[in-house]
C-alpha cells in the first residue's frame, strides 16, 4: 500500500482537482483522505454519501467551581489571556486552555473541560472510501485532526485490501501539513508559473526534505506563463527533483468542478491524458 500526498507552498495551484482525478484513475483502489481540515473541498468533486460521523474534541476550556474558590484571586492575577473575570467567571473565547491556572489553584477549584472542536466523517464516493472532517469556528490543533483521519484511512485501506492512500494535503507549510506528509511514501508538489512560484516550490520542498519525503513536482497551468515554467524545471533539475509533468491550462477545470465531476471523469481530451500521465509518474515513484 502506498501513501501519497498533493501538496503545495500556497492554496489554488489545482490540488483538489487533480487528487479527485487521481483516485477516478485507480478504479475505486484507493482511499481518500481531505487533510485540509479548516477548508475542506474534495467532498464538493467526489459526490461523496455520508456512512458515519464522529465528534473530534482535542481544545480544553477551563471551568472554576464557585464551591470551591476561596476567592484568592490568584488564577485572576495571574493569567496571562485576561479570560478570568473578576467574579471568577471564564470566558471561553479568551481562554486558550493552556492550563496554568487549573495547575496552581490552591483550592482544586478549576478543571479542565473538554470542548467539541469538530467533526469527522467516512463517506462513500464512487472513487473510494473518503476520510474528511471539518474543524469548528476558530478552533486549533488542525494537525491532530488530519492525524485522526489519517490513522482511520490506514486502518480502511488494510482492512480493504486498498493499493493506495490518496492525500489532498492543506496548503502552506504549518501543522496540518506536517501531519499529511508525516510517514507517506512520496509527495507531489502542485506549482504554477506564477512570480512567486519558484518561493513556494521552495517552501514546501523544505518541509518534505525535512522529513526525508521522496518529492514530484507537477507544473499546472504551465502554459500562462512559460517563461516561469521554464525556471520551475531548471530549478528542479539543478535540484535533482522530478518533474512528474505538465498540465495546460483550461475551462474545463471549472466546468468539473460545477457538475461535481473530476476533470478525468468530466472529459476525456489532451488534459484528462496530462492529468493521466502525472498519475502514472507519480504513482511510480
Amino acid at each position: 500500500m502506498k501513501k501519497l500526498t498533493i501538496i503545495s507552498g500556497k492554496g489554488g495551484t489545482g490540488k483538489t482537482s487533480l487528487t479527485a482525478s487521481f483516485a477516478a484513475l485507480t478504479k475505486n483502489k484507493a482511499i481518500l483522505v481531505d487533510g485540509d481540515v479548516d477548508a475542506a473541498n474534495l467532498s464538493l468533486i467526489t459526490g461523496p454519501i455520508r456512512s458515519e460521523k464522529f465528534e473530534f474534541r482535542a481544545s480544553k476550556v477551563a471551568e472554576i467551581n464557585p464551591q470551591k474558590c476561596e476567592d484568592c484571586r490568584l488564577c485572576f492575577d495571574l493569567c496571562r489571556f485576561a479570560a478570568i473575570s473578576g467574579d471568577y467567571i471564564v470566558d471561553p473565547i479568551s481562554c486558550e486552555g493552556c492550563g496554568f491556572c487549573y495547575y496552581i489553584c490552591p483550592h482544586d477549584a478549576i478543571r479542565m473541560r473538554e470542548e467539541l472542536s469538530g467533526h469527522w466523517y467516512i463517506s462513500q464516493t464512487p472513487y473510494g472510501i473518503l476520510v474528511h472532517a471539518r474543524l469548528g469556528i476558530a478552533e486549533e490543533n488542525s494537525g491532530k485532526l488530519v492525524t485522526t483521519i489519517r490513522n482511520k484511512s490506514e486502518e480502511l485501506a488494510v482492512l480493504g485490501n486498498k493499493e493506495y492512500i490518496i492525500i489532498d494535503g492543506p496548503p502552506g507549510i504549518g501543522c496540518p501539513v506536517i501531519a499529511s506528509l508525516s510517514g507517506v511514501d512520496a509527495a507531489l508538489i502542485v506549482s504554477e508559473p506564477s512570480v512567486t512560484g519558484i518561493h513556494d516550490l521552495k517552501r514546501i520542498l523544505a518541509v518534505c526534505r525535512q522529513f526525508d519525503v521522496p518529492v514530484a513536482v507537477c507544473i499546472n497551468r504551465y502554459d500562462l506563463g512559460e517563461e516561469q515554467s521554464a525556471m520551475i524545471e531548471s530549478y528542479c533539475q539543478k535540484e535533482n527533483i522530478f518533474v512528474a509533468g505538465k498540465i495546460s491550462y483550461d475551462k474545463i477545470f471549472i466546468e468539473a468542478m460545477i457538475q461535481g465531476l473530476p476533470v478525468v471523469e468530466y472529459a476525456n481530451g489532451v488534459l484528462s491524458a496530462q492529468i493521466s500521465t502525472v498519475w502514472s509518474a507519480f504513482a511510480g515513484l
